[in-house]
């Protein structure tokens, strides 16, 4: 084992729940080529609404992956973490015998911004219209963010350090960091990523006080950040999971090193102060940079936060010409998938590390008359060499979070 001041934290497996797909293959096909799979909100309970569309998992089966003990006692939020989990691990080629041979080496971080509303409000209706008798045992943790981190390291065994995030959207990408901390500090392996579920009746209805929430009935144009036709975001369910493990320890057992998480920061401006998040994430993409000692020349790509409101917009499109200019090329594949609270920045990491393995960056679905000084790529994919990427986060109410990732390498060093 490598002392913890050398550790670097290597992503070597990922698994992917999403709306354009089950799996990194299916994901990265779909995201890579363009298709947009926003779509009319159908969930029972949604339909008068106000909320119209959405990005729904909707080629998804549970119960052909979690064993049903645990699907009982849990939300849809922690199904999708539970099955991401398992294809991270699978990808990772790390089985069970992790846990027999050494349970305290791995450890769960996992962020969600809202838990487990479906589970939540079944349970509800079932006090107030049948009594408290009728209202299950799991009630009082299904519900809780917490709970997809306890559940998958109660199914696999994990005995490791164990932790949630609980910072908006932002969390996504903190649960990374957390992780890829862990492992500096001497932790052998941790499963992290996050999860959402905000699309039954009581989610929506919660989410209906962001006015940053769009509203429009069109997919092709209910979601369109960087142009002046920006009307907010639509919101999305899915995610994904990650193994990061010391990268010389992944080598020594022959795993393939997709990459490194190299730098993040993260900092707080305030619940919807959009200008302000303009110096909070030039704040947070410096940090990153400081301790991936990477130059800002460096960045070959940006994933874009892209919430889709023009004073938010704005901020972000100068705080990424603030630290690397103009001459960078960004991305917001998210536009053809929705916005999936903390799973989105996961997510969008995911299709980072796929960038940079097939040298093409992604691009932004229905986004086409830029209204920024942004090189946005648009329309089809762009082939690029990409060594290093920017992944940017906020959260709603006031977090901002930026991650540098850096393209790994097969077999050993």
């Amino acid at each position: 084992m490598s002392r913890p001041q050398s550790r670097r934290a290597a992503v070597t497996g990922m698994g992917v729940i999403a709306p354009n797909g089950v799996g990194t293959e299916t994901f990265w096909k779909a995201t890579r080529e363009g298709i947009a799979v926003l779509d009319e909100v159908t969930r029972e309970g949604c339909e008068d609404l106000p909320l119209k569309v959405a990005g729904e998992v909707r080629d998804f089966d549970p119960s052909a992956t979690v064993e049903e003990r645990f699907l009982v006692q849990t939300d849809r939020f922690t199904h999708f973490a539970m099955a991401a989990a398992d294809l991270a691990l699978q990808d990772a080629h790390l089985g069970r015998t992790l846990t027999d041979d050494a349970p305290f080496s791995v450890g769960v971080v996992t962020a969600a911004g809202s838990g487990g509303g479906e589970f939540g409000q079944r349970e509800l209706q079932q006090l107030w219209g049948k009594g408290s008798r009728f209202v299950g045992p799991y009630q009082s943790i299904a519900w809780f963010y917490a709970a997809s981190t306890g559940q998958i390291s109660i199914r696999r065994g994990f005995k490791g350090p164990c932790s949630v995030v609980a910072s908006d959207e932002a969390g996504g990408l903190d649960a990374l960091a957390h992780a890829a901390r862990a492992v500096r500090r001497g932790t052998d392996v941790i499963v992290a990523g996050s999860t959402e579920a905000p699309l039954a009746p009581y989610s929506v209805v919660c989410q209906l006080g962001y006015e940053e929430l769009s509203t429009a009935d069109d997919p092709t144009r209910a979601y369109r950040p960087f142009t002046s036709a920006a009307c907010g975001f639509v919101p999305a369910e899915g995610g994904a999971m990650l193994v990061v493990e010391d990268e010389d320890t992944a080598r020594e057992r022959g795993a393939r090193v997709q990459a490194v998480i190299a730098g993040h920061a993260a900092t707080y401006t305030g619940a919807s102060c959009w200008k302000e998040s303009r110096h909070g994430l030039v704040h947070a993409v410096r940090g990153a940079l400081d301790e991936a000692g990477c130059a800002a020349e460096e960045i070959d790509v940006v994933f874009a936060d892209a919430l889709g409101v023009p004073e938010a917009d704005r901020a972000e499109a100068l705080a990424i010409t603030d630290v690397l200019g103009d001459r960078v090329p960004v991305t917001a594949p998210k536009t053809g998938i929705g916005r999936g609270y903390g799973a989105a920045p996961v997510l969008d990491s995911v299709a980072a590390v796929l960038a940079m393995e097939h040298g093409v960056i992604p691009p932004t679905p229905n986004v086409f008359d830029i209204c920024h000084d942004l090189d946005l790529v648009t329309g089809r994919a762009r082939t690029a060499e990409l060594r290093t990427a920017l992944v940017l986060s906020r959260g709603l109410m006031g977090s901002n979070s930026a991650l540098v990732l850096r393209r790994g390498a097969t077999g050993a060093s």
